[in-house]
């Protein structure tokens, strides 16, 4: 893993529960965030950023996970809309960037409407699932924008204060991440403020030319379905570990009888170390085939986007296959609401829920790339 301060995720884990009740991240969490410098991992480096190379967001957003899978999903979706924000107009990333990265929620589907005006559009709509929006500076939605017979989706940028947040986030898992709706209502969003999906979809945004870093032409979907399977796989890994732990320790109710001494117990434990490793190596693959093509200047071919984004789907439903196989052997003690491994199965099901990890849609789709097979220009890979 890429090295990350162990207090940190200690941090995160000693405020899991909290944070589940407040149903936001504390304001010390965002704090420790702001503070510690992660936001600027993909920030370009002209605006004061580390500029790493896209990868490098992955494995600390895994090792938060092992603190707080809510946690580290909100922050990783920082760290991410960070990267996308620098795939805007130059005249975008100058004023959004003035002082440093931004707290940037980004509910992405199409679910508002830009009507051209002079210089820009007028937008209207409601989005949901805008993860970290109740501490955003700055909020990136998807809308449908041009004139009735030329509509292109596109990505709007606009300052918290022109939306409105709605307190919806009621929900069963994954209750840290705040990801209320939020409405906007005839806000006049400039040109430069529009990026279209296309080019952001493909990684020939502005901003990839803007940049002279291989960074900012990652393809979107492979880019956020990587991202946002990695919270699922800390969360598996930090079970696995937890399982272990009570493995050694645990005497079974009315026999009596050592866990660790159970041929059962041992077999699960060892299937899921190794299917953890195969996770990880699947996730090393798919992320080396796409830095090659990047090393090498060339864009990212639909086919293995779409590959892409199966590999993610995979490692985010097997995840949740290894956390619910350890927990079925872990007694009933583990579903008070004290335990962490209740909460990180809760969050893994709620993250297998997004529209980017559909499994049927996922492995559809790379079959039909890999064949040749009509496939919709609106597809999401």
């Amino acid at each position: 893993m890429t090295p990350i301060d162990d207090a940190f995720v200690a941090a995160l884990a000693e405020r899991a529960a909290e944070a589940e009740e407040l149903r936001r991240l504390p304001a010390a969490t965002i704090a420790d965030f702001r503070a510690g410098g992660l936001a600027s991992l993909l920030l370009p480096a002209r605006y004061g950023g580390r500029q790493a190379d896209f990868p490098a967001i992955l494995d600390p957003i895994r090792a938060m996970a092992h603190g707080c899978a809510s946690s580290a999903w909100t922050l990783g979706f920082y760290i991410l809309h960070n990267w996308m924000l620098a795939l805007f107009d130059e005249r975008a990333q100058d004023e959004v960037f003035a002082d440093g990265p931004v707290l940037c929620p980004a509910p992405l589907a199409p679910t508002g409407r830009g009507i051209p005006v002079d210089g820009g559009v007028r937008l209207t709509g409601r989005w949901s699932w805008a993860t970290g929006v109740m501490d955003a500076d700055w909020i990136m939605v998807g809308a449908l924008c041009g004139p009735d017979t030329e509509i292109y989706p596109a990505l709007a940028l606009l300052p918290i204060s022109e939306v409105e947040v709605l307190d919806v986030w009621q929900t069963a898992g994954m209750r840290a991440t705040g990801s209320n709706d939020v409405v906007v209502t005839d806000v006049v969003v400039p040109e430069h403020r529009l990026a279209k999906v296309v080019d952001v979809y493909g990684g020939t945004a502005p901003g990839a030319a803007l940049h002279d870093a291989s960074t900012y032409r990652w393809p979107l979907v492979p880019a956020l379905a990587l991202v946002a399977a990695m919270p699922a796989l800390g969360s598996a890994e930090a079970v696995t570990d937890q399982f272990a732990q009570r493995l050694s320790e645990r005497v079974l109710a009315y026999s009596g009888v050592a866990q660790k001494d159970q041929p059962s117990a041992q077999i699960r434990l060892g299937s899921a170390r190794v299917r953890l490793a195969a996770l990880r190596a699947l996730l090393d693959q798919t992320v080396a085939g796409i830095e090659t093509a990047m090393s090498a200047g060339a864009t990212v071919p639909r086919p293995h986007r779409a590959s892409a984004r199966l590999a993610a789907a995979h490692i985010v439903h097997e995840s949740r296959a290894i956390i619910a196989d350890l927990l079925a052997a872990s007694g009933a003690s583990v579903q008070f609401l004290s335990s962490p491994l209740q909460r990180a199965k809760r969050d893994v099901d709620v993250i297998c829920g997004h529209v980017v990890f559909d499994y049927d849609v996922s492995r559809e789709l790379a079959g039909a790339c890999e064949v040749g097979a009509k496939v919709s220009p609106f597809a999401m890979i």
